[in-house]
């Protein structure tokens, strides 16, 4: 379907403005004039909350947007959606309704966008899950459209040391294990996080905000701009990113240029490939799934697999690395990344972008790779070689996959005993007890999308085994998920999930589990026929969800090998 969108309000409404006078007559009250009428209706999604920092500064950035679009001709429709902050519900009940805010989120911005028959969108987000979620409806309904990123904090300082939100998740394990005071641990808390933007490193939010700028879906350079300085004013790159997305928006409806004609298989391919290059999240594979649906665009795990085979690792970024996306922004922003990338012949650049020209026009003028650092590494001499950050593992334990962050470690096959756990915070008392050795693979089962429900991350269990110093002894497998600030020997994604009555469900104490990195397997040590007998005796857990929203969600949600996706 192609979007009629020629720059007149009225071309998405329902009949004459003479059958449309309620209508009119009820804009009026909230300042709409005559002239107004005849302008493009613009809506402009934000997702505010001063419940976290990642979107503490969205209004303000809402208040200029809303601005700039009236300037430029159009008249504005805001309103706000949900945000469910990861970092505050992290380790908890209300994590369970992380990943379900994308989906909420996403028909939020439909209802809004069909509701009011809008010519065009503008939508920021901030937060992790409000990053996909404030793309989907854009190509679910191929509008004409662009979201925006509102930018990464910058990073805490604290005794000559830069912090991040994950040293405050890592301080607790080193905390539980003595090697950190409780002074110490006071310190980081109050000094991580200096002021507004999402999390600093290539975490989920960096991670997505990249790959949908190399999807050309966003602003180029939005994604490593800052959000603000250190006295917590927007930062003037952010602001520059609104005018620009103001000024991009209304070449698209000059154009006609709609969200599918972006949207390509190519443009799937080019986002995947510069959140493998960098680094990325493992939330990215959900997410891009997730959106692929959303555009129509076949993309598989199996191509994601094929994808991350070929990318090599080139940022050095944390969690695994050292630096944060403000270092990048200083060197010469995701736009270097893009046309680095470009030049060593891994990226589509005849791809349409909301600039109206192609990525690689965007880029022409980007500068080049500097020489001595250490950010990002250049094509021939990578961090790491090809297919050595994401992995996509199959086997009895995940017939349908699952997801290994390598993260460039040098990782052989490895085989331990099974430590079975029910629920995240079974597993987290487990490991601060002091209960987990080297050589265990922890199991953290029934946190799948039906099973949580809501597959929640794991960031506080893994967390605190990097604090205890078992990051590189112990690997924790989880049909859950993790957060991109995650580090150490983690599996997960595992589909299909416990919940659904899987091989992941049958695992018993002290079971033996194979990670086979020669032939990228996941399997349970455990012969056909006991699998049979234990599959007999199975029942599912009863789940406390039996209304509401997470109940909702349990029953529509599909797998995480398919993105989970509310069907």
């Amino acid at each position: 379907m192609k979007r009629r969108s020629d720059g007149i309000t009225g071309n998405r409404q329902a009949g004459n403005w003479e059958e449309r006078t309620p209508a009119r007559t009820m804009l009026r009250a909230v300042g709409f004039s005559d002239g107004d009428f005849d302008k493009p209706l613009i809506a402009v999604a934000v997702p505010y909350t001063n419940g976290t920092p990642c979107n503490d500064h969205i209004r303000e950035l809402g208040d200029i947007l809303q601005k700039e679009i009236e300037a430029a001709g159009g008249k504005a429709i805001v309103f706000g959606t949900p945000v469910v902050s990861d970092g505050i519900s992290m380790g908890t009940e209300a994590m369970k309704y992380s990943l379900v805010s994308r989906e909420v989120i996403a028909d939020a911005i439909e209802l809004m966008t069909e509701g009011y028959q809008v010519d065009g969108v503008i939508t920021l987000s901030g937060c992790d899950k409000t990053i996909p979620a404030a793309l989907m409806p854009i190509p679910r309904n191929n509008l004409v459209g662009i979201t925006l990123y509102g930018g990464s904090i910058l990073p805490g300082l604290h005794g000559g040391e830069e912090l991040n939100i994950i040293s405050s998740f890592e301080a607790v394990g080193a905390h539980a294990a003595g090697h950190l005071d409780g002074g110490q641990l006071h310190q980081i808390e109050c000094h991580a996080c200096p002021g507004a933007g999402s999390c600093g490193g290539m975490y989920t939010a960096n991670t997505m905000a990249a790959a949908i700028e190399a999807m050309g879906m966003s602003p180029p350079n939005s994604s490593s701009n800052m959000a603000a300085n250190r006295d917590n004013d927007i930062s003037p790159e952010k602001k520059g990113d609104v005018v620009a997305s103001t000024r991009m928006l209304f070449t698209l409806l000059e154009k006609n240029i709609t969200a599918r004609d972006i949207m390509t298989r190519q443009a799937f391919e080019n986002g995947l490939t510069v959140a493998w290059a960098l680094g990325g999240s493992t939330n990215a594979v959900l997410h891009l799934l997730a959106l692929a649906q959303e555009a129509n665009v076949a993309l598989s795990l199996a191509d994601i697999e094929a994808i991350t085979r070929k990318v090599p690792l080139l940022g050095n970024f944390k969690p695994s690395g050292r630096y944060l996306m403000n270092d990048l922004h200083h060197l010469g922003g995701m736009s270097m990344v893009i046309k680095l990338l470009l030049e060593g012949g891994y990226l589509h650049g005849e791809c349409m972008t909301v600039t109206g020209k192609t990525l690689a026009e965007n880029v022409i003028d980007a500068p080049a790779l500097p020489d001595g650092q250490d950010i990002i590494y250049p094509l021939n001499q990578p961090l790491a070689p090809s297919g050595s950050h994401i992995r996509i593992l199959r086997g009895n334990l995940a017939e349908e996959g699952c997801v290994l962050k390598q993260s460039g470690k040098e990782l052989s096959t490895l085989r331990g005993p099974a430590r079975v756990f029910n629920r995240e915070e079974e597993a987290l008392a487990a490991i601060l007890g002091n209960r987990i050795v080297p050589g265990d693979i922890v199991v953290i089962r029934y946190e799948g999308p039906k099973g949580g429900p809501g597959m929640r991350e794991m960031l506080s269990p893994s967390s605190a085994l990097m604090g205890a110093g078992l990051g590189d002894s112990v690997t924790l497998i989880t049909d859950g998920r993790f957060s991109g600030g995650t580090h150490g020997i983690m599996i997960g994604h595992i589909a299909p999930e416990a919940m659904v009555g899987s091989t992941l469900a049958l695992v018993q104490e002290g079971d033996t589990i194979t990670i086979d990195l020669e032939r990228d397997e996941l399997n349970l040590n455990v012969s056909e026929s006991e699998l049979g007998e234990r599959k007999n005796r199975w029942r599912p857990p009863s789940k406390t969800s039996a209304s509401g929203v997470l109940a909702k969600y349990a029953r529509l949600v599909s797998s995480a090998s398919e993105g989970a996706v509310t069907l």
